[in-house]
């Protein structure tokens, strides 16, 4: 790759990173969470059941210690509770209480109204394209950066 076109990429995908942090923090301090927070929220609630504290590490990169800490607060903000896994139930999950979240969906509305917006300049090639680089950069992050 010549080196012009890395640095304008490098440039997009610090801009996008830069927009989306603000876009959650945004998010986050409207429903009295931490950024961090609010992405663990994020992760359960696209899970397809209740998760394990291990589980929602995994999936953030962050410590155990630190996701039991998220829990705890996303607990006494009445977004998650903890249930006895019913098929173990030495075992503690983390399930969603869909709640007040539902009163937070305008700006993710907005978020996917953009998306709409851009996906509609692209044809179904064009499309095709996008979404293999998404998928191979989300699975390269995780890898490279995330799981380490």
């Amino acid at each position: 790759m010549e080196p012009e076109a890395l640095e304008r990429f490098t440039w997009y995908m610090r801009e996008q990173s830069a927009l989306t942090v603000m876009f959650h923090a945004r998010v986050a301090e409207q429903m009295g969470l931490s950024a961090t927070d609010e992405k663990c929220l994020d992760l359960a609630m696209r899970a397809d059941g209740p998760l394990t504290a291990g589980r929602i590490a995994e999936l953030s990169g962050l410590s155990t210690g630190a996701v039991t800490g998220v829990i705890d607060r996303l607990e006494r903000a009445g977004y998650v509770r903890r249930v006895r896994d019913p098929h173990d139930r030495r075992k503690v999950l983390v399930e969603v209480t869909v709640g007040d979240v539902d009163k937070f969906g305008a700006p993710f509305e907005k978020a996917r109204d953009s998306l709409v917006e851009v996906l509609g300049h692209f044809d179904g090639a064009e499309l095709q394209v996008i979404e293999r680089y998404l998928q191979l950069q989300i699975e390269t992050f995780r890898k490279r950066v995330i799981d380490t």
